[in-house]
């Protein structure tokens, strides 16, 4: 028997993407499985609840919904993300503060309405980060920022619901071939202000995601996040990018800095 057997799984941007190979990982697993995303999709491996993660309202009464069915959530899977490229300083502060609202806050309140249940059942989180979260990428400045504050907030959190036997997980995909990067938002002006940089950097970035891994391959370690009891609080997801990753740790900050640059700028 799986040990996600008989379990209640909400999943939040669960409509495509990584989040929807999640949701059919899941249901595989024996779970019920419920997804959280704005647009109505149509779904045989789970039940669909209309709402925006930025919107707390909306969060709290998915929640509810499944708790009137369900009388349990064991699984919360954070994966509403978004993306925005360009340079810094042309982004507008609207465009970075959303990138924040979805990526960090969408979490943060999804986190807030389920955790009362999640205690009940010592249950688990899982967020689904970036590896930019821990290489940051130039002309992603905002996104990178917002999957650090991610990071940083699962760990907090992981100390302070420990006690109750609520287990919290990270997995950070690398480049991944789903419908984000044609989703992706651009915040771009003449290339001459970069000399180009920024406008190669996006296309790398871009060219990379459409030949990178499956989503149903970073579905595979959100799920052995989910259901594993040991499985450790961050992860990435890709053996090329466990590699970036451990050699992020070993390397002086400015080499490795240094060495993005060069890929994407």
């Amino acid at each position: 028997m799986s040990s996600a057997d008989g379990k209640t799984a909400l999943i939040t941007g669960g409509g495509s993407g990584i989040g929807r190979a999640a949701a059919a990982r899941l249901r595989r697993a024996g779970c019920r499985v419920y997804e959280m995303s704005r647009r109505d999709v149509e779904s045989g491996d789970a039940v669909h609840i209309r709402g925006d993660v930025t919107a707390p309202d909306d969060v709290g009464r998915a929640v509810k919904r499944v708790i009137e069915i369900e009388g349990r959530l064991d699984i919360l899977v954070c994966n509403a993300g978004m993306g925005i490229a360009g340079a810094a300083e042309f982004t507008p502060p609207d465009d970075a503060r959303a990138q924040f609202d979805v990526n960090y806050f969408g979490a943060v309140n999804a986190v807030s309405a389920s955790l009362e249940y999640l205690r009940a059942g010592r249950g688990v989180v899982v967020f689904v980060s970036s590896v930019a979260a821990k290489l940051p990428v130039p002309f992603q400045a905002h996104y990178s920022a917002s999957k650090a504050a991610l990071n940083a907030f699962a760990l907090a959190l992981a100390n302070e619901v420990r006690p109750f036997g609520v287990r919290v997980r990270v997995v950070m995909p690398g480049d991944t071939a789903t419908g984000f990067t044609a989703a992706r938002r651009r915040a771009q002006r003449d290339g001459a202000d970069y000399g180009g940089r920024d406008i190669r950097a996006v296309a790398v970035m871009e060219r990379d995601e459409r030949r990178g891994m499956t989503a149903d391959r970073v579905a595979a370690a959100v799920v052995r996040a989910a259901t594993c009891r040991r499985a450790p609080p961050l992860r990435a997801a890709g053996c090329r990018y466990k590699l970036f990753c451990a050699l992020a740790k070993l390397l002086p900050a400015r080499l490795s800095n240094w060495i993005v640059g060069r890929i994407y700028a």
